[in-house]
């Protein structure tokens, strides 16, 4: 049974990423992409649907419970929990943490015969070698005394639909490899321990002493190519480490978030794509923003407006190589049909991503349907066009390689905008009801035009100069004459609605209107009181109307969007309110889980993370908050200093 959503951890190759949950398994993992159909999917099902986990086989250690001790596995591997009593919870490790600034991940238990440690990580491919394997490797370290363990492997490929063919594979030097096979794929397993099949699992048991290590290794390969080489465990660990301090000295940020920031920085590789530099919105596909209900969906695709966000933070904090790569990669799924501008894109710049539902998959908790796929990249966004043209100006001025096809682009969308920012979209939140005039999505057309004339001011680009400032005038007039609400002085979610909507905090932050605007004010203050949650998080948009009818298209309630309350604790630095904004991202820290990730949601009344994890949209606007109370910071010191 699958953990929480905060239970897990994220590992990476930046091609493809693995979730390992506290109990030692990893439940989710998909082979040779992120958006490759997974080969672990108990996250969205059981056990019977593919994991792999290492612990004690042994009973573990607990001071703080009455009864007998606990025990990890039974004789058959399953993992099962003796309880001093009925409820007891299963088993997680003692202790977890990454190895310093890196994705590798530590977990530790404490039994009756010592201590373990389990070391998980996937070792980068090279940036340009398109041929090279994913590999996922665990090594088991004796931390003291003497420990039995167990690795319990269950392959199924498909997500959890392919029972493999897996069979023994004997080497030259008498030992031998476990390979699993079915269809165009295999899957290696080396080991130091010897393995044995029963239950349709390969098992391992095997004891570790203090100072002693024993190396797992998961390959994956086409399986019509020759066997791949079994991995030299502990020379790539040290590979791995180095890449990632490599990495991170590169961060320019300094401030007193630097954990944080740092954290959500090496979240943001994690879901890099490095062969093409596009970034998956999360790798996972149908965690739930409502538990049990149907708000699942797969985002293990590059949403231009998350990637283009994400590109802006990387540059603000030293990391110009990833932006560049984005930028280039915008250019290839863009090219040749900029009017068509898609609101995402496979992971290569692939345009099909044709939305279906895996029926045998039961979901997580039982939150059905399980989707692969996203038919929400046929929408309209009109958003989008202003995010891109942001993330291409801020590339600009921040003196990125000049790349006249960039320009070009840039131009192209604006052309585009002229003729279409009129009509009605399915707006930022994708929403699968019907098409209106979202006053966010107006507001990011005139950040579009309003980034474009700068370009053409600031560099030698031609362009209608005087006929895009006029329709930037044009849209300006528009929102502010059809978005806004007198009454109440607050701009709405769309043009002639009653609703609010947490977009409408991005209204200061892009420069449609200045901080201290009452109407920004007005804005601010209406969403704390009409979307805020007990805790002082935010929603998106009410999702059901005064007569409780449904008003997305969709059933169900969802939790805050924690990308919306980093943008609530902007808008208050921005207007002043300085200390509430560092109370309120300080909250928002505490919400992350004991690594430091954070799901797209936050459901206030069950207390806990909801929606694919991690996730850059969370992560993202998180550095961006750190950055602007830092400044702010800064800012209060230089005045005291002049004083």
């Amino acid at each position: 049974m699958a953990g929480r959503i905060e239970d897990y951890a994220l590992i990476g190759d930046m091609q493809t990423a693995a979730l390992v949950s506290r109990d030692g398994a990893v439940d989710w993992l998909c082979l040779p992409r992120f958006d490759s159909p997974a080969v672990f999917a108990g996250l969205l099902g059981t056990d019977e649907h593919g994991f792999w986990r290492i612990g004690p086989a042994e009973p573990v250690a607990d001071a703080d419970a009455a009864g007998p001790p606990r025990s990890l596995f039974t004789d058959s591997g399953e993992i099962r929990v003796i309880p001093p009593t009925a409820a007891a919870p299963a088993v997680p490790a003692d202790r977890r943490r990454y190895r310093g600034d890196s994705l590798i991940l530590e977990q530790e238990w404490d039994s009756q015969g010592g201590s373990v440690r389990v070391i998980d990580f996937m070792p980068p491919r090279p940036l340009a070698g398109r041929d090279s394997v994913p590999q996922m490797i665990r090594i088991v370290e004796g931390l003291s005394g003497r420990v039995r363990m167990r690795s319990a492997l269950r392959m199924r490929f498909s997500y959890g639909r392919v029972v493999p063919w897996v069979h023994r594979v004997e080497q030259a030097d008498g030992s031998h490899r476990t390979c699993a096979v079915a269809g165009p794929d295999s899957v290696w397993l080396d080991g130091e321990a010897e393995t044995y099949g029963q239950h349709l699992t390969t098992y391992a048991d095997f004891t570790v002493g203090e100072g002693e290590r024993i190396a797992f290794a998961l390959t994956w390969q086409a399986s019509h190519l020759p066997a791949p080489s079994a991995p030299d465990a502990e020379n790539l660990l040290i590979e791995t480490m180095q890449f990632w301090r490599d990495w991170v000295s590169q961060c320019t940020y300094q401030g007193p978030y630097r954990e944080a920031v740092v954290r959500s920085l090496i979240t943001l590789k994690g879901l890099t794509y490095a062969p093409t530099g596009g970034i998956v919105a999360a790798p996972t596909t149908s965690l739930p923003e409502d538990i049990g209900g149907e708000r699942n969906w797969d985002y293990r695709y590059t949403w231009l407006r998350d990637a283009a966000i994400t590109l802006s933070s990387l540059l603000r904090t030293g990391y110009r190589d990833e932006a560049r790569a984005w930028r280039e990669w915008l250019l290839r799924a863009v090219a040749g049909d900029p009017e068509n501008l898609q609101i995402m894109y496979g992971i290569a710049g692939e345009r099909e991503l044709t939305e279906s539902e895996l029926d045998w998959l039961p979901g997580y908790e039982g939150s059905q349907p399980v989707r692969v796929g996203n038919g929400a990249a046929g929408q309209l966004q009109l958003d989008v066009y202003g995010e891109v043209v942001e993330a291409l100006h801020l590339a600009h001025m921040t003196g990125l390689t000049r790349n006249d096809h960039a320009h070009h682009l840039q131009l192209k969308l604006i052309s585009y905008l002229e003729q279409h920012w009129t009509e009605p979209d399915e707006g930022i939140w994708e929403v699968r009801g019907p098409r209106r005039h979202f006053v966010h999505s107006k507001v990011m057309a005139w950040v579009a035009v309003d980034r474009t004339i700068k370009l053409i001011e600031q560099s030698p680009t031609d362009g209608p100069l005087e006929r895009w400032k006029e329709l930037r005038d044009t849209i300006h007039r528009d929102v502010c004459e059809k978005g806004y609400d007198a009454e109440r002085n607050t701009f709405t979610q769309y043009y002639g609605g009653q609703e609010l909507d947490a977009s409408l905090l991005l209204i200061p932050q892009v420069g449609f209107l200045p901080p201290d605007d009452k109407r920004v004010i007005g804005t601010i203050e209406a969403i704390q009181r009409e979307l805020s949650t007990e805790d002082g998080f935010v929603l998106r948009y009410p999702t059901h109307d005064e007569h409780g009818e449904n008003v997305d298209g969709l059933s169900g309630h969802e939790g805050a969007f924690l990308a919306c309350s980093f943008w609530l604790a902007d808008d208050l630095a921005m207007i002043g309110r300085v200390q509430e904004a560092r109370e309120l991202f300080d909250k928002l820290l505490s919400l992350r889980n004991d690594v430091g990730l954070l799901a797209e949601e936050w459901d206030p009344r069950a207390k806990r993370q909801v929606g694919n994890f991690p996730q850059a949209f969370s992560h993202v606007p998180l550095i961006d908050t750190a950055l602007r109370l830092t400044a702010c910071a800064g800012a209060y010191l230089s005045a005291q200093a002049t004083v």
